[in-house]
């Protein structure tokens, strides 16, 4: 029977990796790689650039999403491997717990962290929020 293998992908070489990890070790089961569009994201934008580059925040956002899980899929491709894409909007953690619980996932491979530096530390890491809240076998890929 086929395993459901979440992966958080934001593009980053530590979710690329997470990726890999997946379609060499799981190419017979069930991958499905998950876009977190994080509205906060609008507000920091807001307060660095004004109102007017936040107002189309959203549409950038799915573009980019759009982008990042069409180089995911690709990346599946070269390894002759099947692959679901998804985007949701929510804060990282929470949307990946959720999105875990209702698709009745099996198991997360994620990157490290996707942020690095100061902004890892101020904002959290969603790895670790993720492992340990996850009913879940999490694999971390650093």
């Amino acid at each position: 029977m086929r395993e459901r293998i979440l992966v958080p992908f934001d593009g980053s070489p530590l979710s690329q990796r997470a990726l890999e990890r997946a379609i060499t070790k799981h190419p017979d089961d069930q991958i499905t790689v998950l876009y977190v569009i994080d509205p906060m994201l609008a507000v920091y934008e807001a307060e660095a650039k004004g109102l007017p580059s936040a107002s189309t925040w959203h549409d950038r956002m799915k573009e980019r999403a759009d982008e990042i899980c069409a180089d995911a899929a690709e990346q599946a491709t070269d390894h002759d491997c099947e692959i679901t894409t998804t985007t949701e909007v929510g804060r990282p953690a929470r949307t990946i717990l959720e999105y875990a619980d209702e698709h009745d996932i099996e198991h997360i491979i994620m990157g490290s962290h996707g942020r690095e530096g100061v902004s890892r530390l101020v904002l959290g890491s969603v790895a670790e929020s993720v492992m340990r809240q996850a009913p879940m076998p999490v694999t971390i890929v650093r």
